[in-house]
């Protein structure tokens, strides 16, 4: 699917070195043809090494451990354990607190890339124009709220049309604003032929930052300086969950943010946040590897520890508390990551939004033809209420959008699944293919 931009009449011809999905469906990464990789075997994705582990504390005081939550005191940068002290996530509209305020960075090792292509050029792949003027896109080309914008559509772009692919249905794209400032597009394909719902969201949303948001980020270490009690914000992200209908083919999660506030003297403080996660109703150990495996070689190119605390901070968000269960068999998460600098943060968080793809669609292609009883569909829609619950009742994101003036509220719904179900006392027989998976779900597992 190609979207004509009435803006862009003309065009300089460029080469983006970015996940860019092309006219007729193809989608290269860096010159590979997606498709064709996706459909081979999992033996065919390289393994993994591990690289020279290098830690670091942060300059700062009672900061806990991401990995332990251990309290210790630092007064400068010295080798030991990677640190994450709380965070304060803004996903959208959706403002939320996580566990931590701010998650430190460690050294850089590979270098980011910067020549990202022509805007118009790229703009043409979308699903939808951009939420941003082009014009104004292209006047403030190198500014990183511009690159970000740019790297979620592209993202929306090139799931959309992955799904299609092996769906056979198109997404519906639907664009809307904010009164307040900035707006989105929702792209949802629904009760289609492999996906029951599907949905790839995208917001640029700007303006005076809500007092409730502001003492939530306050009350988890952020020093923000308003100017007359205002303090004005930029928030971006891509967020996505898909729910197909066969429970052999897993849910998936992913979400890729971006917040910056300017304070009162002019300088701004900026952050990224996001992750992906697998919701599977059984349990796949070669799925499980793969998806894993994927996340870790996007995590490895930046810094050896971020796939292991990250995958661990997965576990730890994505907990139903009043079952004593996770959501699924989790993947990676982080918030508040503002260091070492805005250039490696930003390249982390490309390599993470580009792995989408690849990890999750091989997967789908591998179960879009299974079998499946009227036992197993049962299963799957008791798991979907377990997803509701966990949505409406701990994640932070959906809490905070329910409750901000502004929000749209059908895109912050978008994640809960066209249907559910909930059994009085349900228990899974022992030794069953249910009972296995909910033991995962009760004591993660390393899968790599």
């Amino acid at each position: 699917m190609s979207v004509t931009l009435t803006r862009l009449q003309t065009a300089t011809k460029s080469t983006a070195r970015v996940f860019t999905p092309l006219c007729k469906g193809t989608i290269h990464h860096q010159g590979v043809d997606l498709h064709s990789s996706l459909r081979r075997p999992y033996s065919s994705f390289r393994k993994l090494t591990s690289l020279p582990l290098t830690k670091w504390f942060p300059r700062s005081v009672s900061t806990r451990l991401m990995s332990y939550g251990i309290n210790v005191t630092s007064g400068g940068y010295r080798k030991g354990v990677f640190l994450v002290t709380g965070a304060a996530t803004v996903a959208g509209l959706a403002v939320g607190v996580c566990h931590f305020q701010r998650a430190e960075m460690a050294s850089r090792i590979v270098l980011p890339e910067k020549d990202e292509g022509d805007i118009l050029e790229r703009c043409k792949s979308f699903m939808c124009s951009p939420i941003t003027d082009v014009h104004v896109l292209q006047e403030r080309k190198d500014e990183m709220s511009t690159r970000m914008e740019m790297l979620i559509l592209e993202t929306q772009a090139a799931f959309c049309k992955a799904l299609e692919q092996v769906d056979g249905g198109s997404f519906k794209v639907d664009r809307w604003q904010r009164k307040e400032g900035g707006g989105g597009i929702s792209c949802v394909l629904q009760d289609s032929k492999v996906f029951e719902k599907a949905g790839v969201n995208v917001s640029v949303v700007y303006g005076n930052l809500p007092e409730e948001a502001a003492k939530q980020m306050r009350s988890r270490g952020k020093v923000l300086k308003a100017k007359d009690g205002k303090l004005p914000f930029c928030a971006m992200g891509v967020s996505s969950v898909i729910h197909p209908k066969n429970p052999h083919i897993p849910t998936v999660h992913f979400n890729y943010r971006y917040f910056e506030i300017e304070e009162a003297d002019g300088t701004k403080q900026w952050w990224f946040g996001g992750g992906t996660d697998l919701t599977p109703m059984y349990l796949n150990q070669e799925d499980a590897v793969h998806f894993h495996s994927t996340l870790k070689e996007a995590c490895d190119k930046h810094h050896p520890q971020y796939y292991s605390d990250f995958k661990k901070w997965c576990d730890r968000y994505f907990f139903i508390n009043h079952r004593n269960e996770r959501r699924g068999i989790g993947g990676i998460f982080f918030d508040d990551l503002d260091s070492p600098n805005q250039e490696e943060v930003f390249a982390f968080v490309k390599s993470c939004a580009r792995s989408v793809v690849p990890c999750y669609l091989p997967i789908v292609r591998k179960h879009v033809n299974d079998s499946f009883s009227p036992e197993e569909k049962a299963w799957q829609q008791l798991r979907r209420g377990r997803y509701v619950e966990f949505n409406l009742v701990y994640d932070r994101g959906t809490k905070f959008g329910l409750a901000t003036p502004g929000s749209r509220i059908e895109s912050i719904l978008m994640s809960l699944p066209l249907t559910a179900r909930w059994e009085y006392m349900h228990e899974p027989v022992k030794g069953t293919k249910e009972a296995e998976l909910m033991e995962v779900l009760r004591q993660p597992k390393d899968w790599i």
